[in-house]
């Protein structure tokens, strides 16, 4: 007799950072509808289309159902079935005859942006192994923005969307087609409809800028000098947060003197932004008590992110808008396990001084391998050999700056294993492939260790196919052939508990409740002060000379010299219908976007021939790739963006999937990198498009 249709609440994940609350039909073990909760605390019933299909992803025929070890040469495709026996014990195996010849370090282990607790436990496999290097993609996402604030004010900034604000200032961000780490659309749109203003800094005309009541238009790879201008105007007009700036920063005189030379006329040539539009936008900023500055993804994709970072921090302290109600906040976790605990950092107190980030004099705080600099170990022997990969959550091939690189490196490597939902250009470079489960197929915990203040509940739904097992429990098992099995458990699912138990809750306690979050404390500093060397806000930094660092943020060029061979800047916009690489294989979601579009002004296109849906030509110095031509005036005549994260499931296996047809990473480098985090110049490169013919 078939079941009546029940409703499960969950939250959304691995379509973005999610978020989402959900209320998910099930019937007979088979997801039939996904839709928004109505009591989502971050949602209020709202979610994505992709949210909406994201059970499509459990039931592709190609998905990955067995464990496989590769039968022909490494990339070309040929796989036979192996035992889960047989496939943890060969990569362990592997890992422990590295780890012997070459020692810990020379095992990388990577992963994408957290999805879920198994980011942590796979930063627990590498610490319990030996290893210091954890790969992950936080130099271009992330970790510029959180670490810059933790160096400067001793926290990472987040807007605070969930108080009243009067102003939001949405600065390379666009929510109503992203999420930024749990920044809903709604939390936005709820703040517009109850009057907040809106300034938006962003170089397309994306749906966000055409609400605002002010939108800058500025030049790709400027981010940083547009913000010393908005410093210019506040100083210059008096307009800070005076008795903030006298009792809670360090260094304002060094400040004011800085940014005279970035005179709203100055900035305006540099940024393409007019003076008065500045100055606009910074009076507004500053007269807006309190006012929240919801920074994106975007700044952090050049060699200048840190200046980008630091410069976006100094703008909310010397408008008190840091630690304040519907500003910039200081997001407290509830009562859960810490990250150190959970990953056992006390078993490597010398992680820091033997990462490779370290030989290269990567910024403190920063506890990930920047992949430029993995790739150089790997090819180079500096500082140390490295022979072996473990990935999950991840697909390099792709995702990494200079993708003929990381090719190079996968071929090199001795051993690379990979976990995986489904075989994509990386997992297609394996030596052993782990099928894994799906969000809605495993008990998890979402948001943990994002810096939001908040865990999310995400239950078991369905039952994964018999041979899938989630991550957790893969690196569960696999922890325990390579190391002490006393620091692994004999069911993975108590890793959740270990998370849960200071609060006093079991999972399913947890999962009655729905979320936990941690207290909010406002203006915490009138009784502590910040949490910097000085207790103050740096807006000098007071420890630059320690670690080798900026003082103060600067412009100091472009990212890359303006070519007259290449006369267009390229810049790129992730889809609101998949993730980065993600999902080019669910069939709702690639007919919504088919092929790579490339964004073009009509007037560009128009001096080139280019028409509305015709092949083209994007080439930069690194390479070139096609897409096909969106011609919208979305988007500045002497700029084009393109799409992110291109591979061909349809493709040949052989080729790994046409990973370098439309791959932007094919049009990208490492060899100019920013000190601080080590990330290389994924957008603001100078460009040219043509027209494909023949």
């Amino acid at each position: 007799m078939s079941e009546k249709m029940r409703w499960v609440k969950t939250h959304c994940a691995r379509m973005d950072h999610g978020g989402c609350g959900l209320l998910v039909g099930v019937k007979d073990n088979q997801i039939v509808q996904v839709k928004g909760d109505p009591e989502g605390f971050l949602n209020r019933g709202y979610t994505c289309f992709k949210g909406k299909v994201s059970h499509d992803r459990l039931y592709h025929p190609d998905r990955l159902r067995h464990p496989l070890k590769r039968a022909g040469a490494r990339g070309e495709g040929k796989w036979h079935e192996i035992s889960w026996e047989d496939a943890l014990g060969e990569t362990a195996e592997n890992l422990l005859k590295i780890k012997k010849k070459y020692g810990a370090p020379a095992v990388g282990f990577g992963v994408g942006m957290p999805k879920g607790l198994e980011h942590f436990v796979l930063i627990r496999l590498a610490n319990i192994f030996g290893s210091p290097n954890v790969i992950a993609s936080q130099d271009v996402c992330h970790a510029p923005r959180e670490i810059s604030g933790v160096h400067t004010c001793g926290f990472y900034p987040v807007a605070d969307l969930h108080h009243p604000t009067r102003l939001v200032l949405s600065w390379a961000s666009n929510l109503l087609s992203t999420s930024e780490e749990g920044q809903i659309a709604s939390l936005l749109t709820d703040q517009l409809q109850n009057g907040a203003q809106l300034i938006v800094v962003d170089p397309r005309k994306t749906e966000l800028a055409e609400r605002a009541d002010l939108w800058l238009q500025l030049r790709p790879g400027t981010a940083q000098a547009l913000a010393l201008g908005f410093l210019h105007v506040i100083i210059g007009e008096s307009l800070y947060d005076k008795a903030f700036v006298e009792n809670f920063t360090y260094g304002f005189n060094e400040l004011c003197a800085h940014v005279k030379a970035y005179s709203p006329e100055a900035v305006g040539e540099i940024t393409w932004v007019s003076a008065d539009l500045i100055r606009e936008a910074a009076r507004r900023y500053a007269g807006a008590k309190p006012a929240a500055l919801q920074w994106g993804n975007a700044i952090e994709h050049d060699m200048h992110a840190f200046d980008a970072a630091r410069s976006l921090v100094c703008l909310m302290a010397l408008c008190g808008n840091l630690e304040a109600s519907g500003g910039n906040v200081h997001a407290h976790e509830p009562e859960i396990m810490g990250l150190g605990e959970f990953v056992r950092a006390d078993l490597i107190p010398n992680k820091r001084k033997e990462m490779i980030g370290a030989y290269h004099g990567t910024i403190p705080r920063l506890m990930t391998v920047p992949p430029a600099l993995f790739r150089k170990a790997v090819l180079e022997d500096e500082p140390y050999p490295v022979r072996g990969y473990y990935g999950m959550c991840t697909n390099p091939l792709v995702a990494w700056a200079d993708s003929r690189l990381t090719f190079e490196v996968l071929k090199r490597l001795d051993f690379v294993g990979v976990a995986d939902l489904f075989m994509t250009p990386t997992a297609a470079m394996a030596d052993i492939v782990f099928p894994v489960a799906h969000q809605y197929e495993m008990n998890d915990i979402g948001h943990y260790g994002i810096g939001h203040g908040m865990i999310l509940a995400r239950p078991k739904i369905v039952d994964p196919p018999a041979d899938c097992w989630p991550d957790m429990k893969i690196m569960n098992e696999l922890g325990k052939r390579v190391s002490d099995p006393r620091y692994w458990h004999d069911d993975f699912e108590d890793f959740l508990e270990d998370v849960l138990k200071p609060s006093g809750l079991s999972y399913q306690d947890f999962v009655a409740k729905g979320y936990l979050k941690g207290p909010d404390r406002f203006r915490l500093y009138e009784k502590k002060g910040f949490r910097t060397p000085t207790g103050k806000v740096e807006l000098q930094l007071s420890t630059a000379d320690k670690f080798n660092l900026k003082a103060l943020p600067e412009f100091a060029g472009l990212p890359e010299p303006e070519d007259p061979d290449y006369p267009l800047i390229l810049i790129s916009a992730k889809s609101r219908y998949y993730l980065l690489s993600s999902y080019r294989w669910v069939k709702r979601l690639r007919e919504k976007r088919p092929v790579p579009l490339v964004e073009i002004h009509p007037e560009t296109a128009g001096a080139r021939g280019i028409a509305d849906g015709d092949e083209v030509w994007v080439r930069t110095r690194h390479g070139e790739i096609t897409q096909t031509a969106r011609v919208t005036d979305r988007i500045d005549p002497r700029v084009v963006s393109a799409d992110l994260g291109w591979w061909f499931p349809e493709g040949d296996p052989a080729a790994q999937f046409d990973w370098r047809r439309s791959n932007f990473n094919m049009l990208t480098s490492i060899e100019k990198l920013g000190k601080e985090f080590g990330t290389p110049n994924i957008a603001n490169l100078p460009c040219q498009i043509q027209k494909k013919t023949g």
